[in-house]
């Protein structure tokens, strides 16, 4: 059987989108912007589970079934939002029905996301530990995929980032800057899968693309876990204040233009990311934003 991290980074290819888009879509409308995304030839799909999302592997299944190649990806399947086994065996049947399509982002999510949900966030790293040995030793009456099954943990942390690297096959980072690309490389070492997300605003005017950086950026940066991996890249307080200085905003997105945004994605590359996801944002809220998708393309899909 072929190695799953190496059948994961050739899946994923060098460059994919990520989307909080498609939630505000009908599933009719998500169907063609399948359709078109794969059309324009990125090879990865990213979508989230945070409270307010579509149930993920239901979401999966939606989006899997409207392509023919396009891998989708979990980013990420929240572990408080379903049990071990549960999660075990949808991530199983959706592997079994789409072989080598579909990888399963892992993450401990947020305090206050765990606590609208009615639970309790409680030593996170020790609780994602027990998950795996519990997802690991789970019962499934179905079929084995025939293809490897492929998990990534979401981390930002050392610890958490050193986990991945000995139980799934990587690591998948959000709202990082390349700093934070070069330092997972180093904790995950040269074999694990390193996909990172990185946030885009294809807009050339410097003020109204840090504007809606920071738009995007507030509600980050109130979350402990984005505010103190930021803090460990060297980030101040006042850089991380009031939707983020311009230091922050220029390292965490890419925005200006294509060739911008190609040297941006590209500096994640050479830090050490098998892939990155992009997800490009507009100042219209729920925005899938194909257009821009499509201008991009051609560049970051020759990288």
């Amino acid at each position: 059987m072929t190695d799953p991290r190496t059948e994961l980074r050739a899946g994923l290819g060098r460059v994919g989108v990520w989307s909080f888009a498609l939630e505000a879509q009908s599933a009719a409308v998500e169907r063609e912007l399948v359709v078109g995304i794969e059309e324009l030839g990125y090879r990865a799909l990213w979508v989230p589970e945070s409270v307010g999302s579509k149930e993920i592997f239901s979401h999966a299944g939606l989006l899997l079934s409207s392509g023919t190649e396009l891998l989708v990806g979990s980013g990420i399947a929240n572990i408080w939002a379903r049990d071990p086994v549960a999660m075990a065996n949808g991530w199983r049947a959706t592997s079994d029905a789409y072989p080598g399509r579909f990888v399963l982002g892992l993450g401990v999510s947020h305090a206050p996301s765990v606590a609208r949900r009615g639970g309790t966030y409680a030593k996170p790293y020790e609780h994602m530990i027990e998950y795996l040995d519990a997802m690991d030793g789970a019962r499934y009456d179905g079929p084995e995929p025939e293809r490897p099954t492929r998990r990534l943990l979401a981390a930002l942390g050392p610890k958490m980032l050193e986990l991945a690297a000995a139980r799934v096959e990587g690591a998948h980072t959000y709202f990082v800057p390349p700093e934070h690309t070069a330092f997972a490389r180093g904790v995950l070492g040269p074999e694990p899968v390193l996909a990172v997300e990185l946030t885009t605003v294809l807009e050339t005017d410097p003020a109204e693309a840090r504007r809606i950086c920071r738009g995007w950026a507030v509600h980050y940066l109130e979350l402990p876990n984005y505010h103190n991996s930021l803090r460990r890249m060297g980030f101040s307080e006042s850089d991380l204040d009031a939707g983020g200085g311009d230091r922050m905003v220029d390292a965490v997105f890419a925005w200006g233009g294509v060739d911008r945004v190609r040297e941006k994605v590209l500096t994640h590359l050479k830090a050490g990311a098998d892939h990155v996801c992009v997800q490009v944002i507009s100042a219209a809220g729920g925005d899938p934003c194909l257009p821009q998708l499509r201008e991009l393309a051609p560049v970051l899909l020759s990288l």
